[in-house]
C-alpha cells in the first residue's frame, strides 16, 4: 500500500472523522509525567481565579480518552483530593469533578478516538460544563448562595485549549508515526 498518498475518502464521512487513523500507545512514563507535572502547576495561586481553565481536569480528560487503561476513575478520585487537600476547602469537591469528568471522557472513548482534536473539544465541553456545574450545586447547597456563573466561562476556556493541550501530548506519537513513515 502506497503511504505517500492520503487515504480515500468514503462518501458521506465528514472531513473531520478518521476512521483509518491508528494510534499508538503514550509510554507510561510520558503519560504520568505530564499528568505529575500538570498537578504541580496546578498548586500554583494563578487557578483560584474563578474563570481559568482547569488544566488538571483537561490532562486527566485528555488521558482518560486516549489511555483509558493507564488513567481512570481512581487517577482522577485521587488527584482531586490532593487538590481538596491543598486548597483546604470542602473535601470532595475537586474529586467530584474530576471524576465526573474521567467517567465522561471514557464513556466518549471511542467517539473520540475518530475525531480530529478541534471535534473533540466541542464533544467534551459538554462534559466540562456539566461537570462544574454539578459541583457548583453542592458547593451553592452548602454554602447557601449562588457563587455566580463564572466556573461557566472556565469550563469553556478548559475546552477551547483541548487542541493545543492535545496536540502537545500527542507529540511523541507522532514522532513516532515519522519515525515509521521515513523507515518504509
Amino acid at each position: 500500500m502506497d503511504r505517500s498518498k492520503p487515504p480515500a475518502r468514503r462518501l458521506g464521512t465528514p472531513s473531520n472523522v478518521h476512521p483509518e487513523r491508528l494510534v499508538h500507545p503514550a509510554h507510561g512514563a510520558f503519560v504520568w509525567g505530564t499528568l505529575l507535572l500538570v498537578w504541580l502547576v496546578s498548586l500554583l495561586p494563578w487557578r483560584q481565579w474563578t474563570a481559568a481553565p482547569d488544566i488538571l481536569a483537561l490532562v486527566i480528560a485528555f488521558w482518560c480518552a486516549h489511555e483509558p487503561r493507564r488513567v481512570g476513575l481512581v487517577t482522577a478520585f485521587v488527584f482531586g483530593l490532593l487538590l481538596d487537600v491543598h486548597d483546604a476547602g470542602l473535601l470532595g469537591g475537586h474529586a467530584l469533578a474530576y471524576t465526573l469528568v474521567a467517567y465522561g471522557s471514557v464513556a466518549l472513548y471511542r467517539r473520540l478516538q475518530r475525531f480530529e482534536l478541534w471535534s473533540q473539544a466541542m464533544h467534551m465541553l459538554p462534559v466540562f460544563l456539566l461537570s462544574q456545574f454539578a459541583t457548583q450545586i453542592v458547593l451553592a447547597w452548602l454554602a447557601g448562595r449562588w457563587p455566580g456563573w463564572n466556573w461557566a466561562l472556565g469550563a469553556l476556556l478548559t475546552a477551547a485549549i483541548w487542541p493545543m493541550v492535545g496536540w502537545v501530548l500527542l507529540l511523541p506519537q507522532r514522532r513516532l508515526d515519522d519515525v515509521e513513515s521515513s523507515a518504509g
